[in-house]
């Protein structure tokens, strides 16, 4: 437990799933899904991570004013493979794959997909050494 904020929060909305693979563990983590979120196994996620697949609220200011924003957000699943370390306070949006054994530096933001044994780090994320 790495200098925590809160608790572990695990979110589903309409048919959200999410899916943690064997021996996989997070500190102070949030994962929330409107889709589909796969941690594999013997992933690590730091204190203080968030997990998103979706968009919390439409992007058109007329939509957010509507109040329906159920059909109106975006989503795209994660995945996440195998051995992965996810550094502290991350932050993973929709959309993202990150291969086997690649490595995430604390306070990244990942908006891309990452492949197997590289190494991201950065705001947002850029490859830092392959693998």
């Amino acid at each position: 437990m790495a200098g925590g904020s809160g608790p572990v929060t695990i979110q589903c909305y309409e048919h959200g799933k999410i899916a943690i693979g064997d021996f996989s563990g997070c500190s102070f983590a949030t994962i929330s899904s409107r889709s589909s979120v796969t941690v594999g196994n013997h992933v690590l996620i730091g204190a203080n991570t968030k997990i998103y697949d979706h968009d919390f609220h439409p992007v058109s200011a007329v939509l957010r004013k509507s109040g329906d924003w159920t059909n109106h957000v975006a989503t795209k699943p994660v995945v996440i493979g195998n051995d992965v370390f996810i550094g502290a306070e991350c932050i993973i949006l929709k959309g993202v794959t990150i291969g086997d054994g690649a490595i995430v530096a604390a306070g990244s933001v990942i908006v891309k997909d990452i492949s197997a044994g590289e190494i991201w780090g950065g705001n947002p994320a850029k490859r830092i050494k392959g693998a």
